[in-house]
C-alpha cells in the first residue's frame, strides 16, 4: 500500500469516526490536534467530559486488528499531547478519556466501526 493509500484510508476513517461520534452524542471540538509531541486524532467533549479519540483504520487485518496498532509508546504520545492540550487551553481540571475507535474496510461495502470508550489511562515515562 503506498503512502496516499494509507492517508486516504486514514483520512477517510477519521471523517466516518467524527460522523460516528456525533451519532453517539459527542460534540466534535478539534480534528488533528498536532503538537511536537505528538498529535491527536479528534477532540470532542461527551457529556462534560473531554475525550481524545484515536482513530485506526484498516483495509483489512492481515496487519492484525486496528485496535493493535494502539501501542503503549502509542498511547504516552497521545497522553503527552492531551497534557499539552488541557495546559493550552487552561482544561487542566476537566474530566478527561482516552477512547479509540477502530474501522476495519476488510470484506464488504459497509465499514465496521468499533469504539472503545476509556481505552486506556494517561501514560507517562520514556
Amino acid at each position: 500500500m503506498s503512502g496516499a493509500d494509507k492517508i486516504s484510508i486514514g483520512q477517510m476513517g477519521e471523517t466516518l469516526a467524527c460522523q460516528y461520534l456525533v451519532r453517539q452524542g459527542y460534540r466534535i471540538i478539534l480534528r488533528n490536534y498536532r503538537t511536537k509531541l505528538g498529535e491527536i486524532d479528534i477532540i470532542a467533549e461527551e457529556q462534560g467530559t473531554l475525550v481524545f479519540v484515536e482513530v485506526k483504520a484498516r483495509r483489512g487485518h492481515k496487519c492484525g486488528h486496528p485496535f493493535e496498532a494502539v501501542t503503549s509508546a502509542k498511547c504516552r504520545q497521545i497522553s503527552k499531547a492531551a497534557l499539552l492540550y488541557l495546559a493550552e487551553n487552561g482544561r487542566e481540571g476537566q474530566a478527561a478519556r482516552f477512547d479509540v475507535v477502530a474501522i476495519s474496510f476488510a470484506g464488504g461495502a459497509v465499514p465496521v466501526i468499533e469504539l472503545v470508550k476509556n481505552a486506556f489511562d494517561l501514560s507517562y515515562g520514556v
